[in-house]
């Protein structure tokens, strides 16, 4: 690793998978300052458990906050939109935006299935095919 990825927050992460994260970065219009924190955001759980060093952490957390954080930003949004509007509507219409399937739409728009870091056997048994571990990654991007 060089000095340069030191400083950039780029350490553990080689330099094909920092271009392909920096390409992700470019087609979402964010540069992260920490590199690592994208790479954890995309990282399942099952690659973490799969590492010996114990040092690959997964996106659980992040895919926690990203949840809140989508439902408080769509919500924020609706209202502002429609202050005066019918509470049932904007909660169908939240619920629909922040649903799984509306995720996965979005995460494979913006190519997060090829950057998934998934463990063999999640590999295996097709989990980059899943829709819901798109969803996830995507949730943890917001974060």
């Amino acid at each position: 690793m060089t000095d340069r990825h030191a400083q950039d927050g780029v350490r553990g992460v080689g330099p094909d998978r920092e271009e392909r994260l920096r390409a992700l970065e470019r087609r979402i219009g964010y540069r992260f300052r920490d590199l690592g924190l994208l790479d954890r955001a995309l990282t399942h759980t099952s690659r973490a458990n799969e590492d010996l060093t114990g040092t690959v952490r997964h996106n659980e957390a992040l895919e926690f906050l990203g949840d809140a954080v989508l439902g408080l930003v769509v919500t924020d949004l609706l209202h502002r939109r429609d202050p005066e509007g019918p509470e049932g509507a904007k909660s169908r219409t939240r619920a629909h935006l922040v649903a799984a399937p509306t995720l996965a739409t979005r995460a494979e728009e913006i190519g997060l299935p090829e950057l998934l870091l998934l463990g063999r056997g999640e590999e295996k048994t097709g989990g980059r095919k899943k829709a819901a571990l798109w969803a996830d990654a995507y949730e943890a991007l917001v974060a």
